[in-house]
């Protein structure tokens, strides 16, 4: 999820977002390396040396507190420790700092854990450590972000690449029922890479083409393929679940069903009213879509799932960031319940 350093989501938010045919297109990640212990490797895999930054509102920084609580590096004292931001998304990007009243207005935002990175602590913004890895960085500034504190950079800024690295990176400190698992089999590559095509262009980004589109035609170009996709993977996962498995492929959780989980989890809350993905609800219209959606929040892992997803973060962050699409700030207080029960 991007910031807008460059911008003022308060006066012009999705505005600026768009460009000038009134579509949504998301900037590419920058910093692309790997926590890997291949030979040669820059980023080899240490305890004590890296850090996760997120926001606890974005989607794509969601991913990767559900693999690292899924993998166990949560459980490993200073592994990965987690740096979260606040909530409201301001002028000067994410920040760890609250922003004042001058610039919330008043609102009462999603307090994150701040910055406790040693060495780092007066860095306030997530600019600031874009900057302290390249000076002349100038593009928007985006979580999550893999800190590297023994080079004082970014490894990666690529939630997809994030998580999948994070599947295997830090095995060897592990016990063995986590190092063990694996959310890309190589078995199931080809399937993965196929269904995370279609489902990022026309869903995980779709909501977002939508909701920051600047035309009615725009909006409509991206509104009716995302329902098309939903009503596909509810297809989808009813012949899954007719033949007793649980999970987009087959019987095994891997990373389809984690980089869909957070997109899903947010749509009734948010996506619905606030990026006017009205056509239909996950709990109204797309059964199996939202039995899926249920199970992994309630059942399949609740440390990862449920106890990673902080509704208030995420409405409080969508709702009053973006004024160009709600200028009151108000926060949507349903639905109710953000989720519903595993046996509703």
């Amino acid at each position: 999820m991007t910031d807008t350093s460059k911008q003022d989501p308060q006066t012009d938010g999705a505005g600026k977002w768009a460009s000038k045919d009134g579509q949504f297109r998301r900037q590419t990640s920058t910093f692309r390396d790997a926590i890997s212990s291949d030979p040669g490797s820059p980023f080899p895999p240490e305890v004590g040396r890296y850090h996760l930054i997120v926001a606890l509102a974005c989607p794509w920084a969601h991913r990767a507190l559900i693999v690292r609580a899924l993998k166990g590096i949560d459980q490993v004292r200073d592994l990965l420790p987690v740096h979260t931001v606040d909530s409201f998304l301001g002028p000067e990007g994410w920040t760890f700092e609250p922003y004042g009243d001058d610039v919330t207005g008043g609102v009462k935002t999603a307090k994150g854990t701040g910055n406790k990175i040693p060495g780092h602590e007066s860095k306030k913004r997530i600019r600031d450590f874009y900057k302290a890895a390249d000076p002349e960085y100038a593009a928007r500034c985006t979580v999550p972000v893999i800190w590297d504190n023994k080079k004082g950079t970014i490894v990666n800024n690529e939630s997809s690449e994030v998580i999948r690295f994070l599947n295997h990176a830090f095995d060897q400190f592990l016990p063995e029922d986590k190092k063990t698992l694996d959310f890309y089999p190589e078995k199931l590559r080809s399937e993965i890479d196929s269904l995370n095509e279609w489902v990022y262009d026309t869903v995980n980004n779709g909501v977002y083409k939508s909701g920051f589109a600047t035309t009615q035609q725009a909006y409509e170009s991206n509104v009716v393929p995302l329902f098309k996709s939903l009503d596909r993977l509810e297809k989808h996962l009813q012949e899954v679940h007719n033949s007793g498995a649980e999970f987009l492929i087959g019987s095994q959780l891997t990373e389809a069903d984690i980089r869909l989980f957070t997109t899903i989890v947010r749509f009734d809350p948010v996506y619905v009213q606030h990026f006017k993905c009205n056509l239909g609800t996950i709990r109204a219209d797309h059964p199996n879509l939202h039995k899926w959606l249920r199970n992994l929040y309630w059942k399949v892992d609740s440390k990862a799932f449920k106890d990673t997803t902080d509704f208030e973060s995420i409405k409080k962050h969508y709702t009053q960031s973006h004024a160009n699409i709600n200028p009151t700030r108000i926060v949507p207080l349903g639905p109710v319940p953000d989720i519903k029960p595993l046996d509703a």
